[in-house]
């Protein structure tokens, strides 16, 4: 008898430690629905330059503000395919207005997360255009069950962690970044 009541306790405490992780975990960490924005991104290990690129554009309090917004973010490993130099000549205080275009162009406003993206890529015919906070365009399509977007200039970024619920909107992870005209 024992022995079975040691079990049960084994298997409650397991079975709680899964029920408390069930939040996406995104660049190693866990990432909270009650967080903003700003305060998941710091938390990921996989989106340090975004979160530096944020704090030069001046975009943390936008983005800590009651929202709501639906993120495309690149990883560090999306900005690391951009051509060498580009992500230190973008935070240069010179160049603040550049990057806040680019920045802004990853945000759309409201919450929209992949169910509905999925729905207007349908009622679209396949492809669905949004409006980023820029104003620029994005496009997303359906590659199989993968949600895809494409920017401007004809670039692609799949959607790899989608539905990252935020107090303030929702985050899809991307891994490349999109460039507006």
């Amino acid at each position: 008898m024992k022995k079975f009541a040691q079990m049960w306790a084994i298997t409650l405490v397991a079975a709680s430690a899964i029920l408390a992780a069930n939040n996406p975990i995104v660049g190693g960490h866990e990432m909270f629905p009650s967080k903003n924005i700003v305060q998941n991104a710091l938390n990921s290990d996989d989106h340090t330059t975004l979160v530096a690129a944020v704090k030069a554009a001046g975009l943390v309090d936008t983005l800590e503000g009651p929202g709501q917004f639906t993120v495309f973010a690149p990883t560090n490993e999306a900005f690391a395919k951009l051509p060498a130099g580009t992500v230190d000549t973008l935070l240069m205080t010179e160049n603040k207005a550049m990057l806040t275009k680019i920045l802004t162009y990853h945000v759309v406003s409201g919450k929209m997360d992949s169910k509905e993206i999925a729905q207007a890529i349908k009622a679209g015919n396949g492809k669905a255009e949004l409006t980023a906070v820029s104003g620029g365009k994005l496009w997303a399509s359906m590659h199989g069950s993968d949600i895809v977007l494409t920017d401007e200039k004809g670039g692609m970024a799949k959607v790899t962690i989608s539905n990252v619920i935020q107090s303030n909107g929702v985050i899809h992870v991307i891994d490349s970044v999109l460039l507006p005209n």
